[in-house]
């Protein structure tokens, strides 16, 4: 039994929250507005914010801040990326509201951010890779062409035994 003032989701409701969620994480760098989401969850969109964050603890605006800066700190610290096209990558339209929300989440700014972690001497990926790979490609128009491939001065894939080379 709920507590008083806790709301409690239908279990038949939770797999389809579930989709909706899921739409999320598959799309967290386009724009999702809450109408498209409650259309996934087949639900309305006021009730699909009172259910969502009954499910997860958090609405679903909350949610989708939280996966892009969950992206955007994975690809500061291993990506060969500027702050600005890893804003965009991860589906910001402004460096400044991204900057803020980034600091005020994670408690330094992006650039702080990839810099502590460069100290570490971890190897990055190029950029240049991850966007002709298609691995970032918020809008979804590039395939990737194996003759793009010299572009990045990206090494041969090695034999046996050894490790795969970037050229600078």
């Amino acid at each position: 039994m709920a507590a008083k003032g806790e709301r409690t989701v239908p279990v038949e409701l939770l797999p389809r929250l579930r989709l909706a969620r899921d739409h999320i994480d598959r799309h967290y760098q386009s724009k999702l507005d809450l109408d498209r989401l409650a259309a996934v969850a087949g639900i309305s969109k006021f009730y699909f914010v009172r259910c969502f964050e009954s499910a997860y603890g958090e609405t679903p605006n909350r949610y989708v801040l939280r996966r892009r800066l969950e992206r955007a700190q994975d690809l500061l610290r291993f990506a060969n990326l500027t702050v600005t096209e890893i804003c965009m990558a991860v589906g910001f339209t402004s460096l400044g509201s991204f900057s803020s929300k980034f600091t005020q989440v994670v408690g330094e700014s992006p650039s702080a951010y990839r810099d502590r972690w460069a100290a570490h001497g971890a190897p990055t990926v190029p950029g240049c890779y991850l966007f002709m790979s298609g691995a970032l490609d918020p809008a979804g128009t590039v395939a990737p062409r194996e003759q793009d491939r010299d572009l990045c001065n990206i090494g041969e894939v090695p034999g046996e035994g050894q490790g795969v080379t970037f050229s600078a």
